[in-house]
């Protein structure tokens, strides 16, 4: 079994490709290039300075000073008229909830913008999404709308980290390589649910080592296959093109997703093996 189907999403996103595509096998097979659109053409000045910069840690720099200095992430918090602190919605902040809870409030956010940027429905989120609505469903949008995090452009920040992202894996980080070999330990498919099992190589009968698994609109791998072991006692490992990469630690200095070697990946079905510690 070679062919896949589309996963469920919205009809519309902002990449200009169908999100059926994005989510599939095939485009994972034979990625293309992946922009949300407006970013690169309204933050030009950004692109020049990660243009300009003569080492990774020259645009990690770069990207840093424009993010503090277009949305104001130094400033102290503002005051309200009753005198409460107003809370800076940041980038920062919610790669910091993920890295505490992919199932809190901060991961929803983020749930969310991969939702509305490329299509993707999530089908997790402290439980499976399954028929919409459900209490499950509502959850999850109260969680992703919460006003705390809905201030300071948060999108747009969300935007920017993915189009610096892709900039430095490209230029930087993995230049001339298409995929990344990620790994993840589970002890149970809820959050991965498999689509199909693919036939043993062999031809013999049986379970195969090999499926399609449908991941959640964004989800935890790590690069590290030691890692991923005290995590589970299956371990999946998937090739993910460049393109469905998010964030990992070597785009950001300090302690942000920094022990695990985690990587946030754009999800859809995936062509998964699978090792039994």
């Amino acid at each position: 079994m070679t062919e896949t189907r589309a996963v469920a999403g919205h009809s519309t996103n902002l990449v200009g490709i169908p999100t059926g595509l994005i989510a599939s096998v095939a485009f994972n097979d034979h990625p293309l290039a992946l922009h949300i659109h407006g970013v690169r053409e309204t933050n030009g000045t950004l692109f020049v300075m990660l243009a300009d910069a003569t080492s990774a840690d020259e645009a990690v720099l770069a990207f840093q000073i424009y993010m503090r200095t277009v949305f104001a992430l130094d400033l102290p918090r503002e005051h309200d008229a009753a005198g409460r602190k107003r809370y800076r919605a940041s980038y920062l902040r919610l790669l910091r909830g993920w890295g505490f809870d992919a199932n809190g409030r901060e991961a929803a956010v983020l749930k969310g913008w991969a939702e509305s940027r490329f299509g993707l429905h999530p089908t997790f989120h402290k439980e499976v999404l399954g028929r919409y609505p459900s209490a499950a469903w509502m959850a999850y949008v109260e969680d992703k709308m919460h006003a705390r995090f809905h201030n300071n452009c948060i999108h747009a920040q969300l935007d920017l980290l993915y189009e610096y992202a892709q900039h430095m894996f490209r230029r930087w980080l993995y230049p001339g390589r298409r995929h990344l070999t990620l790994y993840r330990g589970v002890n149970d498919f809820a959050e991965h649910q498999v689509v199909a099992w693919l036939p043993r190589a062999d031809g013999r009968p049986g379970r195969a080592r090999e499926a399609i698994a449908r991941q959640n609109n964004l989800v935890s791998f790590t690069t590290r296959r030691d890692i991923a072991d005290q995590f589970g006692d299956t371990i999946l490992e998937v090739e993910v093109p460049l393109c469905k990469l998010v964030y990992c630690n070597a785009l950001m200095p300090g302690p942000l997703l920094r022990g695990e070697g985690e990587v946030l990946v754009l999800g859809g079905e995936y062509r998964v093996r699978m090792a039994t510690l």
